[in-house]
């Protein structure tokens, strides 16, 4: 019951919120507007009273399928991610001329033909469109949606997942269901102006071409920009407090090994009690151990255990692993056991030989795990890179830290565990690693390249998958960046799509900027239009850095950067 309120709750405010906006006019319409009767273009027959409903009830049937198991079948298949939503696209279209064009509708319906009583188009009872809605209906992925999606992506789909899914599906109507049965009343008191039907139909048919071409260029992302997020604090106060996240977290990512993290408070300046540690499981390969053999936390008992969770080219873990390695260096002799677990980000880091030359390059000669699979990732119900652990002598967790910073409150807890373990150890003083952490908004975020994690890019052509020739736009947005020339974008990455250069430029502010690439070749970049630079690219993918002086203080700056083929661009990481 829960998870029903839950997600009709959450599915209602997603149902008002911006993201909504772009696919009202198509539900509005299409609830009311009828498609000709096969003797005419003019001819045209009563909408059936259930044409709203069923609108609405394909478009919840196809977003439930699409999300719960879309990316499962299609990553079976060997397809690419996207391509329901470009079906869902051209169907519409489709529709939308046969709406415009009857003499193309009814050229569509003649495939058909030998299905009796069916009707495919939008001249039929609209499940059809529905349908087609449904599977490029993006709603705001707010947290109800998140754990629906992490537990489709990740194979967890049991009988409380569905039930979400189902629930959220049915809120997110509800407001639809509306504007459909709102524009079938309107459509019908307008109807006795017969001269006024051929111009709904032609309305109802641009709508959805409208909202096709919309989606192909990303306009709606560009709408939810402009317009502020209304329902966020709804979204939060529905999901901000313990039962409604315990129940988020959907008994395939809750089970009996870390149902008690729950009692540990994220960045606590004191010990706490959050029961015993969750087995490492699901782990590729191990390496700085005996023999590279694998390690248990039962093996660890009367050892105090700190479970560092990173991947080599994050930059926030970059600059975390400095302070794990020097309290591994102070108390390893003295009872401690770091041990690290490599979470990818990126389908690069799941290679061992990389992650292998990553830790050596950090200094990490503890014994670290190759999780490629996020089993232990997910066994922690962990959420950010980098993230720590921090398990008694008794195999307790006692601590929980996510991110980046505090450093000191975390060092002093290792020394607390460690005279608990043994009341006569002698400590060393503590560490004095300096910490380097920015504030929160003090640089800019993050930025990934690649097409399916970019959240910043500049604008200009749309940015989707695929080789596509780029122009910088007249203007350029802070913290963002732009591209031009000819690019193939993956979802991971970037490279030049022909044997000629290509170019990045950037918008930033921070005083440290890295570049992760990959492949072989070079790039050169220039910041503020000052001395051209050079820099090898070559083997595994890693963090280049380009600009180390300045500060976040100094404003918005711009760097360019041109991209050699057979160079891959990954991201760019600041400080």
């Amino acid at each position: 019951m829960t998870l029903v309120i839950i997600g009709l709750l959450g599915g209602l405010i997603t149902g008002i919120s911006p993201c909504i906006l772009p696919v009202l006019p198509v539900i509005f319409l299409t609830g009311g507007v009828q498609a000709s009767a096969a003797t005419g273009d003019e001819e045209v027959r009563p909408a059936s009273r259930w044409r709203p409903f069923l609108v609405i009830a394909g478009l919840v049937l196809s977003f439930t399928v699409v999300t719960l198991v879309g990316s499962l079948i299609l990553g079976l298949l060997n397809l690419p991610q996207d391509i329901i939503r470009w079906v869902g696209i051209v169907v519409l279209i489709l529709i939308g001329i046969g709406l415009i064009v009857p003499r193309f509708e009814r050229i569509l319906e003649k495939p058909f033909t030998w299905l009796p009583q069916k009707e495919v188009t939008n001249r039929g009872s609209g499940f059809g469109v529905g349908l087609a809605l449904g599977a490029v209906f993006v709603p705001c992925a707010g947290p109800v949606l998140a754990a629906i999606i992490v537990a489709g992506s990740t194979g967890r789909i049991g009988a409380d997942t569905i039930l979400l899914t189902v629930s959220f599906a049915i809120g997110v109507a509800v407001p639809l269901l509306v504007f459909a049965l709102a524009g079938r009343a309107v459509v019908q008191r307008i109807r006795a102006f017969r001269t006024r039907e051929r111009l709904l139909r032609i309305i109802g048919g641009s709508a959805m071409i409208a909202l096709s071409v919309g989606l192909v260029f990303n306009v709606p992302q560009l709408l939810q920009q402009l317009v502020p997020d209304y329902t966020s604090g709804l979204q939060q106060q529905l999901t901000d407090n313990p039962d409604a996240q315990k129940a988020l977290a959907l008994g395939g990512l809750v089970n009996d090994e870390n149902k008690n993290l729950d009692k540990c408070t994220a960045g606590a300046t004191e010990l706490e009690s959050c029961g015993t540690a969750p087995s490492i499981k699901g782990i590729q390969q191990w390496f700085n151990t005996p023999n590279d053999q694998p390690i248990t936390l039962s093996q660890e008992k009367g050892k105090v255990v700190l479970i560092d969770f990173w991947a080599y080219s994050c930059i926030n873990c970059q600059r975390s692993i400095p302070h794990v390695v020097a309290w591994n260096k102070a108390y390893a002799s003295l009872g401690l056991e770091v041990i690290g677990i490599h979470s990818p980000e990126y389908a690069f880091e799941k290679d061992p030989a990389n992650v292998m030359a990553g830790a050596k390059n950090f200094g990490i000669t503890y014994p670290v795990a190759i999780d490629n699979n996020l089993d232990t990732w997910t066994n922690y119900r962990n959420r950010y890179w980098p993230a720590h652990y921090l398990i008694d002598a008794q195999g307790v967790v006692r601590n929980i830290q996510f991110g980046e910073g505090n450093y000191a409150t975390t060092e002093n807890l290792i020394r607390q565990l460690l005279v608990q373990a043994n009341p006569n150890v002698q400590l060393p003083p503590p560490t004095e690693v300096q910490d380097t952490t920015p504030q929160v908004g003090s640089t800019t975020q993050e930025t990934f390249l690649g097409a399916a994690k970019q959240a910043n890019f500049g604008g200009g052509t749309a940015y989707d998958p695929g080789t596509t020739t780029f122009a910088y736009p007249d203007s350029q947005p802070d913290d963002s960046f732009v591209v031009q020339g000819s690019w193939n974008l993956t979802s991971q990455s970037i490279t030049p799509g022909t044997d000629q250069p290509a170019q990045v430029r950037l918008r930033f502010h921070a005083g440290i900027v890295q570049m992760v690439l990959g492949g072989t070749g070079t790039v050169t970049y220039t910041l503020q239009g000052g001395v051209t630079q050079t820099v090898q690219v070559s083997g595994t993918p890693n963090a280049y850095q380009l600009v180390s002086s300045g500060a976040a203080s100094d404003g918005q700056r711009v760097l360019e950067v041109t991209v050699s083929p057979g160079v891959q661009a990954y991201s760019f990481t600041f400080g």
